[in-house]
């Protein structure tokens, strides 16, 4: 007697190579679109619609066109979704890097702590009135009408005391 141990017999519904070609030739440009209009790269999309086609190869399921279609659409999809993650992953790493960099640079803090110093000595080097105006904008974020009736003064005025405040602090500030 022959043993069948170890042998996985073919039903007859199973996926052959030419109905996996024409699943392919049919499926393939949908499903990579499908990927693309959501990744917006082409390469990935490409990837992952080769990698569906794979996996449905690998399982051999019983071949019904629209069962087939909906599995690679599926797979694409939950490929794609993973994919994103670790893209997205990636991108927060690096940029928790990248603050971490700037953050801790010796020579960004001291630049910053030089121009701070510099802005401050402008600052108070300023007229009061121009100083008034200035920091009620930029402090505050009052708009000139909201200053001018704080002050009593006209538009005019508030327009003529920041831009000289402003012209200042360039000559100043390099």
């Amino acid at each position: 007697m022959v043993s069948l141990k170890g042998i996985t017999p073919i039903s007859p519904n199973n996926l052959t190579t030419e109905e996996f070609k024409s699943c392919f030739d049919q499926l393939f440009d949908p499903i990579r679109n499908f990927i693309y209009y959501r990744s917006g790269d082409a390469d990935v999309a490409t990837d992952i619609a080769q990698e569906a086609f794979v996996k449905v190869w690998e399982k051999k399921p019983d071949y019904h066109p629209e069962k087939i279609k909906g599995l690679l659409y599926k797979i694409a999809k939950e490929l794609w979704i993973s994919q994103y993650r670790k893209l997205e992953s990636a991108r927060k790493y690096e940029m928790s890097l990248q603050f971490r960099k700037d953050v801790n640079h010796p020579e960004s803090n001291l630049e910053y702590q030089e121009l701070k110093q510099k802005y401050e000595t402008a600052l108070s080097n300023l007229p009061e009135k121009q100083r008034e105006v200035f920091l009620m904008s930029r402090m505050e974020e009052l708009t000139y009408k909201e200053i001018a009736a704080r002050l009593e003064i006209s538009v005019k005025a508030v327009e003529k005391r920041m831009h000289q405040a402003l012209q200042d602090l360039r000559k100043r500030i390099p």
